[in-house]
């Protein structure tokens, strides 16, 4: 999402740059709600992983190594 709302302000400012200024508009607001949607579900997912005390990380290496036992098992 944060690579959609950076791309977003780069046709913005190409759009301001060329003049079009109606297109350089539309795309700068739709930069800012994808950035503000990004900022929201980022503090959504922060705090739900403080609240819970689990790290990402942890879970997705703990995933792997049940998966890599699964698979030699005999």
């Amino acid at each position: 999402m944060l690579r959609w709302a950076l791309m977003f302000l780069v046709v913005a400012l190409v759009a301001g740059a060329f003049g079009l200024t109606g297109v350089a508009g539309t795309a700068a607001s739709i930069a800012k709600a994808l950035f503000v949607a990004f900022l929201v579900l980022f503090c959504i997912a922060l705090v739900a992983g403080v609240a819970t005390g689990r790290s990402v990380n942890r879970t997705i290496r703990r995933e792997r190594e049940r998966d890599r036992d699964l698979l030699h098992k005999p």
